[in-house]
């Protein structure tokens, strides 16, 4: 056993604290806040890689206090054992610092207001290089320049300039939420992205951020203060999107405790529990604040603190539940409303007048190709009779030769009889195949050998286009995919600050919203960001749009019913929908005489 030389623990804790730019920006964003800053500059270049710099306005340190900065442990936050119960500070552990300078080419410049001077230190891979008198504004300014300059490992693992920036803004995002009070601006690479004034309330914030759609869409919170303790209690506040409008994403879910930027399991298991479940999985964004006493949390699980532990996980699930369902209750239609709208359950198909999706290309087929039919000895639909535009080859055959269209269920589904058994088919996978399908093709260079996906995708342009706000990281997503989502029939450009207009979108989801969209496109595309190739990103797209489908209403007249069947049937995979879940369930002719004992 022996004791690590002082610069290999700097560089251990160093990878604990130190992710990426975006772990350096937080804990000094964090340090300034917790100094009693109100104004606060963030800088960055290259994605943080060649310099990260934040200034603030804060209380400042003394020069004994700077040098004490850089060892380890070294803290102004808390005394003794006892304060580790009663942590009310975003940064405690004195880590950050000297983890951070340990990695980079560190410079600290800071003066208190009550003093003539300051102090400025530098530090070169953990080694002090100088420290200085300096003439400064009061607070502190910190620049970490080469970030892993002397770490090539971890150097290479970094992403590229725009997914690190991506990180940095969502960072920034967060903490701007946290703390409307105080004026935030984030310039990268020298272009001043935002420039946030001090805001009286958190809507407000919310508004100069995400723009005033949002609130639109969302509902108020404000749960009454539940009591965990003779003088303890929980309050929760903050907005949440209306569930009928939420998409399948929780990435929109920003969650503060006590001010800090956190979660738990117990949090997740509250916000999927208290808002009514959509199609798809959907949920909807969320920007909640959790204030209870510090004793009832222990913020010191993770290192980077983006966990917490409550002390008593069931009044915190029970006051979120509560909160959100008082909202829910006096600002949405009564949930047993909701339930039926959830369901999308269609009309009988006789009471329907007309289809809610456009019209698909109906198959021009040879008569001489179909098998003789018998007359039907009953005015029941006659059976439809369908040739494949494509020719069976390794890739899979056609599903059956004829089909007659049954009936739809009241829950949606559609029963079909076939040439060799009954088939039952959930209509908004089937759309979701043949729109991810059509979608793909229209940005392939090969002609594709399926007769309904042979024509690309026709643009519908919008009687007024839609303007559209997105967070900060899913912005930066859908403008590096703009040649692409753009090949698929959209007419996209950029129309501000984080806002896109939208003036034409492919004709086959004209009755979808385009906001909903490039969302759920925005989230696909991070959760499969490490991948690379055009290709990839194509089939990505066209799935997230056809996704959207999932949520869509899909009541339909009987030859709507029909004709979804025939362009089903065209497709290459007509048997599962994008996302790999069933379209259609078949029960053989042999089966049904089997399970019915008939010879």
């Amino acid at each position: 056993m022996r004791v690590l030389p002082l610069h290999v623990a700097n560089k251990i804790a160093a990878g604990e604290v130190v992710e990426r730019p975006a772990s350096v920006v937080k804990e000094l964003v964090e340090n300034a806040i917790d100094a009693g800053a109100k104004k606060i500059a963030v800088s960055v270049t290259q994605g943080g890689r060649k310099l990260i710099a934040v200034q603030d306005d804060g209380c400042g340190m003394t020069k004994d206090d700077a040098v004490l900065s850089l060892e380890r442990q070294a803290t102004s936050k808390i005394r003794d054992v006892g304060d580790i119960e009663e942590i009310d500070t975003l940064g405690f552990r004195g880590e950050a610092i000297p983890s951070i300078a340990s990695v980079s080419r560190f410079t600290l410049t800071t003066r208190r207001a009550d003093s003539d001077e300051g102090t400025a230190i530098q530090v070169n891979a953990g080694t002090l290089a100088e420290v200085r008198t300096a003439g400064c504004p009061p607070g502190t300014l910190v620049e970490v320049r080469d970030l892993f300059c002397n770490v090539p490992a971890r150097r290479k693992f970094l992403r590229a300039c725009a997914t690190e920036e991506n990180h940095i803004r969502q960072i920034f995002t967060v903490h701007a939420l946290a703390h409307p009070t105080i004026a935030l601006s984030l310039t990268v690479d020298g272009r001043e992205l935002y420039k946030l004034a001090p805001a009286s309330n958190v809507s407000d914030r919310i508004r100069d951020l995400f723009g005033g759609e949002f609130l639109e869409r969302a509902l108020k919170v404000e749960g009454r203060k539940t009591e965990v303790g003779r003088h303890d209690a929980i309050h929760v506040s903050g907005f949440i999107e209306k569930p009928n409008l939420a998409t399948p994403t929780r990435r929109d879910q920003y969650v503060f405790i006590n001010g800090r930027p956190a979660t738990s399991a117990s949090i997740a298991y509250a916000l999927r529990e208290a808002c009514p479940r959509r199609a798809g999985d959907s949920r909807p964004a969320a920007v909640l604040f959790i204030d209870l006493p510090p004793n009832q949390v222990d913020v010191n699980v993770h290192p980077t603190k983006r966990e917490v532990r409550f002390r008593n996980n069931v009044a915190v699930k029970n006051a979120i539940m509560e909160a959100i369902g008082a909202a829910l209750n006096q600002n949405l239609a009564p949930l047993e409303d909701l339930r039926h709208e959830t369901l999308d359950a269609p009309a009988p198909v006789s009471s329907l007048k007309s289809s809610v999706l456009p019209p698909p290309q109906v198959l021009s087929l040879p008569p001489q190709v179909l098998p003789p039919q018998p007359a039907p000895p009953s005015p029941a639909p006659q059976p439809v009779p369908l040739e494949f535009a494509m020719e069976p080859d390794s890739r899979g055959a056609k599903p059956w030769q004829w089909f007659k269209f049954l009936a739809q269920s009241a829950s949606g589904y559609l029963l079909i009889e076939t040439d060799s058994g009954i088939v039952t088919i959930n209509p908004h996978a089937a759309r979701e195949r043949i729109a991810y399908e059509k979608l793909l093709h229209s940005t392939s260079s090969t002609p594709s050998t399926t007769s309904t996906t042979s024509t690309s995708s026709t643009s519908q342009t919008l009687l007024i286009p839609e303007t559209v706000h997105l967070t900060p990281v899913d912005a930066a997503r859908i403008k590096s995919a703009i040649p692409t989502i753009t090949a698929m029939g959209f007419q996209l450009e950029e129309f501000g600050r984080d806002m896109f207009k939208i003036d034409a979108v492919p004709q086959l989801i004209g009755s979808l919203s385009p906001s909903t969209i490039l969302s759920t496109i925005a989230s696909d595309l991070a959760e499969g960001g490490a991948k690379r190739g055009d290709r990839w990103r194509e089939e990505l797209i066209a799935k997230s749009i056809a996704k959207s489908f999932a949520g869509a209403s899909l009541a339909l007249t009987e030859d709507g019913a029909v004709r979804l069947v025939e362009e089903l049937c065209a497709c290459r995979m007509p048997y599962v929908c994008p996302r790999g879940k069933p379209v259609m369930i078949f029960t053989s002719t042999r089966e049904l005489d089997r399970k019915f004992a008939r010879s």
